[in-house]
């Protein structure tokens, strides 16, 4: 079925437009990971939305996890910051991962999509048909985005996204996230997420996608990506969340990543 459902995106580049759009009039192409972890909840939501309104000048969109809405809940705090997001111009990404059957992925898409959230990110692992084709169609139906995860940034990434498995298509033997590149293009993804701490594999995913998807790259700093091999590498955006949330100053921390990208 992979030759005929990148047709089910009508609206498919949508959130590429929004993203593309703020990272010009931004010029920058860092996406802040809003990742605080507080105990008291209102200093947790005063805290991040200061960051999102101190620091929107240099950004390019703004990510939303489960870091914060759990704690703040969906309505009408992380509500609020992903209006605040877009009124500065930014569009805000809800990072759920998305990784269960179709209809609990629609239902979970659907309620992001409703609260503001112009993309989520989703799971390959759970496939197609009764997988993500409910997302994607709700996402090409609304106007936003899907970011699918194709290497993940942490260090034991490669037991999964790194094996080697027999692809179902043609019965070869090939690296897990190839196989992932290769069907974010097939299902006409806004994005993939290939982590910085693996500057050789965003190389790899670059040659599969060959421009056609943006690389997103998260990892950077904290978790010791380096930001310069992961823009020669290809990366498009660049997430960013502890070494600028957790610095002295954020501000000057977020200006010190730009500078950095300007010079490459």
């Amino acid at each position: 079925m992979f030759t005929i459902i990148g047709v089910i995106k009508m609206s498919a580049k949508g959130f590429q437009a929004r993203i593309e759009e703020a990272s010009e009039s931004h010029t920058s192409k860092i996406v802040l990971a809003l990742d605080y972890v507080l105990n008291d909840r209102e200093a947790l939501f005063r805290r991040s939305l200061q960051m999102v309104e101190t620091l929107a000048p240099h950004l390019c969109a703004v990510k939303i996890n489960r870091h914060l809405v759990l704690p703040l809940g969906l309505h009408p705090h992380v509500e609020r910051l992903v209006t605040v997001a877009h009124d500065l111009d930014l569009p805000a990404i809800m990072d759920c991962k998305i990784n269960d059957i179709g209809d609990t992925n629609h239902e979970i898409a659907r309620r992001y999509f409703e609260a503001g959230f112009d993309a989520v990110t989703a799971n390959p692992f759970i496939g197609w048909e009764g997988g993500l084709e409910p997302v994607f169609k709700l996402a090409g139906e609304s106007g936003k985005g899907v970011i699918l995860l194709v290497y993940m940034s942490h260090r034991s990434a490669g037991e999964g996204y790194g094996q080697k498995v027999v692809d179902s298509r043609t019965g070869h033997e090939r690296r897990q996230y190839l196989v992932f590149a290769e069907r974010a293009v097939a299902w006409g993804a806004d994005g993939v997420v290939v982590g910085a701490t693996y500057p050789e594999k965003i190389r790899e995913v670059n040659q599969v996608l060959k421009d056609r998807i943006p690389i997103f790259s998260p990892g950077i700093g904290v978790q010791g990506g380096a930001l310069n091999r992961v823009a020669e590498a290809g990366a498009s955006y660049f997430i960013i969340g502890r070494s600028i949330l957790l610095s002295p100053d954020p501000l000057e921390a977020v200006k010190a990543f730009k500078e950095g990208l300007d010079r490459e």
